[in-house]
């Protein structure tokens, strides 16, 4: 989690800064890697900061940076498109990030308090000053203030958790991804999403080093199942006398039960593991393993096992999702809680259907407002927006760009967990349909290093991979995924079609895409042209050019554009363009 600070600077007791040194503050910040915002963004700052050295600080509203800044024209209206509130939301965080590193010891603090757009400046007390300067702290001084601090943040943090948790309901959900991250975000973080007890794994050999590898494997299976956010898992403890469980509070919460048996059988490691809903007592899954000793190293072996163990069970599509998924599908989305949400989202990822998106999104946006600490759900609802972009849903809808709205959720999903793939998953693309693939991968590469285990995350950067021109890396990737994936595969099957048809290998494309069973979605039907149209076949491709010219002229006006925002090389571009041309349609 990002830590933040908030600096209020009197300017009224605060002497005119020189001009020179401003300008030389905004040019160290915007050309600091820690100042992350986009070309729009820094064109922003700069222009408050001149206008206000200017003394036109009274001209600097929404109606003039909309117009200077973003080129709106004059019926912009602050209050149906508040694409300059976000942007000053943006900036605000990336300023406050920039003097929590880069910035620290800064001469000059540069700021934009909340409640306007005009930046304030001022001396920083931490920065190097000239001598005998009224600005310099003495470290004792310094450490009375940082005593005071202290007394105050704990009185006030009861106040605070409080008035956040009033203020998260009245915030709209865009605003929300704007908000600094504070004490409210920890408070409920989470809503009752599935606890796994993970009891320790028995020995069933008992020989000299078999409880050795039986503590060792339990442990592993615990780390691995713990890089997926969508659960929680808790490490049991052994009963003391059959059948009971541990009595903590966390224990007790946990709805399933995962305990297994470890035999060492000569030169063979053999696990046998199951999954209980502890309510009933029902197996919901059993599996065994077995891995031979001489192959690979004991630690690389506990390992191999435990991303097996935790990639059935905890996967969105694993045997718990597909446990808990049935609840969601009886429920109306009105009546949706915030975990039901995220179960629909992966039940909407099965067939991409527009009218599924729409309440999946509006269930995600509650949820975030709910709960704006549970990281997993702002990862979901930047998802959706950008299907909302690259499937072209809904984009008449009265908001601020989908691509703006996904950034914001996803950023704000990483900073209140690092380490949740799902939000790196989400940046990952938000990046990737902004133009920057060189940043989207290096995301998705973090991603996969962070949780290896999870065939939706490695599927979606292998796609990216090939989609920049890996083709071979990022096809082999997806494939293996799908290998592993063991819930729907419509869209990574589409993914294979289109590897298949890059590779000029058109007969294999043709399978891959008759297996996939997406075809709500439009991107689908583009692809079956297009492999279509190299294969001859007419009749079949002209019923696709039927459904296209029927149900996507969206994506149809400006083709062109819409296969460059998706596949980064001209030349591969160029290659699915001709499918399209010899299936008849209309490339603009």
């Amino acid at each position: 989690m990002v830590q933040t600070r908030s600096v209020e600077i009197d300017q009224a007791a605060t002497p005119p800064l020189p001009e020179s040194e401003i300008r030389v503050q905004l040019q160290r910040i915007q050309t600091s890697p820690e100042f992350d915002v986009p070309e729009r963004a820094r064109k922003f700052l700069s222009y408050v900061v001149e206008e206000a050295i200017a003394g036109r600080g009274d001209r600097i509203k929404a109606y003039s940076i909309a117009m200077e800044v973003f080129g709106r024209d004059s019926s912009f209206d602050a209050q149906s498109d508040p694409v300059v509130r976000i942007e000053a939301g943006r900036i605000r965080r990336a300023l406050e990030r920039y003097y929590l590193t880069a910035g620290q010891n800064d001469p000059i603090l540069v700021t934009m308090p909340k409640g306007g757009y005009v930046p304030a400046f001022g001396r920083n007390d931490r920065g190097p000053f000239p001598e005998g300067s009224a600005q310099g702290k003495t470290e004792e001084h310094s450490e009375h203030w940082v005593g005071r601090w202290k007394s105050i943040l704990l009185a006030a943090s009861s106040i605070l958790i409080l008035a956040f948790s009033v203020l998260y309901s009245f915030l709209r959900t865009d605003e929300l991804a704007d908000a600094p991250i504070n004490s409210a975000d920890i408070v409920r973080a989470v809503p009752d999403v599935p606890r796994l007890i993970v009891l320790p794994f028995e020995d069933l050999s008992r020989t000299g080093g078999s409880d050795i590898v039986a503590r060792g494997l339990t442990d592993k299976v615990i780390e691995q199942i713990s890089k997926f956010k969508e659960i929680v898992v808790i490490a049991g403890h052994s009963p003391e006398t059959s059948g009971q469980t541990p009595s903590s509070g966390d224990a007790m919460a946990a709805r399933y039960a995962l305990s297994g048996g470890v035999r060492l059988d000569g030169d063979k490691l053999r696990l046998a593991t199951r999954l209980v809903k502890r309510d009933d007592g029902s197996v919901l899954w059993a599996e065994s393993y077995s891995e031979s000793l001489q192959v690979r190293s004991l630690l690389d072996l506990e390992t191999n096992v435990a991303r097996a163990v935790a990639t059935a069970l905890a996967h969105p599509y694993g045997v718990i999702f597909r446990a808990d998924a049935s609840k969601a599908a009886n429920m109306p989305p009105d009546d949706w809680e915030a975990y039901q949400c995220t179960l629909a989202y992966y039940g909407y990822r099965a067939d991409l259907n527009p009218q599924t998106h729409a309440a999946v999104q509006g269930c995600l946006k509650r949820a975030v407002e709910r709960f704006p600490g549970y990281a997993t759900a702002w990862a979901l609802l930047s998802l959706t927006y950008i299907d909302q972009l690259r499937f072209r849903y809904r984009l008449d809808a009265p908001s601020p760009p989908p691509l703006d709205l996904a950034i914001g959720a996803a950023r704000r999903a990483v900073e209140l967990d690092p380490q949740n793939v799902r939000g790196l998953q989400a940046e990952m693309l938000a990046f990737f349909f902004r133009g920057d693939v060189e940043t989207a991968l290096k995301i998705g590469s973090r991603a996969l290093a962070t949780n290896p285990n999870d065939p939706e995350l490695s599927a979606e950067y292998g796609i990216r991979l090939a989609l920049s021109g890996e083709w071979t890396r990022g096809c082999a990737l997806v494939a293996e995924a799908v290998g592993r994936n063991p819930g729907p595969l419509g869209y990574f099957e589409t993914s294979l079609a289109l590897c298949s048809y890059m590779q000029e290998d058109y007969g294999a494309a043709e399978q891959w895409i008759r297996a996939a069973d997406v075809q709500s979605n439009p991107l689908y039907h583009f692809i079956v042209a297009a492999i279509l149209g190299q294969l001859e076949k007419t009749e079949e491709v002209a019923r696709e050019r039927q459904w296209i010219e029927a149900n996507a002229m969206g994506l149809l006006k400006n083709i062109r554009r819409e296969v460059a925002m998706r596949i980064h090389r001209p030349e591969d571009q160029a290659h699915f363009l001709e499918g399209l041309e010899k299936a008849g349609l209309t490339v603009r």
